[in-house]
């Protein structure tokens, strides 16, 4: 847990958040909407750390009790909603962590503020339950929802909490900071930010990932065999893609980054241009035999695929649709 001053990027919400601390506009509900590893959790506890602050600056001091307190997670009035399930945020879980706890005043701060990671797993009771908070709130309660998708949020949810956007990060600011923070090589860490598309989280964890390194290598290699394999050999490459269930995302982007490498080379012909720069070989050859309606039929099955996972359709069948019009164009 820090203050502010270590978020990365997002300097809108940052400078937002701040003028409502200094201003004393702090309002009693707030969504930090974002995809996950964008940087909700690191902007949520350093606006939790700075309202408790002692000091009262627009940025938490690092050295009061209550700051010293946030550093160790043990300050007792910044409360994290644990849920019984992991995928699911029931009503018991907020009447008995939020509704039945609101009314005890703070330990030793001016605020009491509970965060709900991934609300939007609440259950359509769990929201209603935790509305009542929202609607009718102490006033030194402050509750941080923080969600993927705040659509998932009920309507009388969102039209009560102020939306703090969390948006992609500039990729010099990634690529910095795995550089000089992770240590990260540079080439690596060029690779990582392309794939991550501003979300710091994801960067870092990329950079970390044996797997990924590992995926990256396979799906490369059959991107450079597709057109000479038969059904058979694609079918053994959907049974490996199925052993990276937890990656398939990871997979997904591989595919679509290699695949707009080939768009831009054929458009542009400039190297500089590519995340896969080291393959320019195979880019600039399948450039040549593909024509631009084939490359954008691809990344447009790559998209079907990416939508028909989230829809839970099943794995293989999508993988197999997919990988058939990349041989296809």
């Amino acid at each position: 847990m820090a203050g502010f001053k270590n978020v990365l990027g997002h300097e809108q919400a940052v400078e937002s958040l701040q003028n409502a601390i200094m201003l004393g506009k702090v309002s009693h509900a707030y969504i930090f909407d974002g995809e996950d590893g964008a940087g909700k959790k690191t902007l949520a506890d350093a606006f939790a750390m700075t309202l408790q602050c002692e000091k009262g600056a627009k940025d938490a001091c690092m050295e009061c009790h209550s700051c010293k307190q946030a550093l160790t997670r043990n300050q007792p009035d910044i409360i994290y909603l644990k849920p019984e399930k992991d995928n699911r945020i029931g009503i018991k879980d907020v009447r008995t962590q939020i509704n039945n706890d609101v009314a005890i005043k703070p330990y030793s701060s001016r605020y009491k503020i509970y965060i709900v990671n991934h609300a939007e797993r609440m259950a359509e009771d769990a929201q209603n339950a935790i509305l009542k908070t929202i609607e009718e709130p102490p006033e030194y309660v402050v509750v941080i929802l923080l969600t993927t998708n705040s659509q998932m949020l009920l309507p009388t949810i969102r039209s009560r909490c102020i939306t703090v956007e969390v948006r992609p990060v500039a990729d010099q600011i990634v690529k910095d900071y795995l550089m000089n923070t992770l240590a990260v090589p540079e080439d690596q860490a060029g690779i990582c930010v392309a794939f991550a598309q501003g979300n710091v989280g994801k960067a870092a964890r990329l950079a970390g990932s044996e797997d990924f390194n590992h995926i990256k290598q396979e799906a490369v290699s059959l991107l450079k065999r597709i057109h000479q394999i038969d059904l058979l050999e694609l079918i053994g490459a959907v049974k490996m893609v199925e052993e990276y269930k937890l990656d398939i995302t990871d997979y997904l982007d591989i595919l679509m980054i290699w695949y707009r490498d080939v768009l831009v080379y054929k458009a542009t012909m400039d190297v500089n241009k590519l995340v896969f720069q080291d393959e320019i070989y195979e880019i600039k050859k399948q450039a040549g035999m593909s024509s631009y309606e084939g490359i954008e039929n691809i990344i447009k099955a790559i998209e079907v695929a990416r939508t028909r996972l989230r829809a839970n359709v099943k794995l293989e069948l999508t993988l197999e649709l997919m990988l058939l019009t990349i041989k296809e164009n």
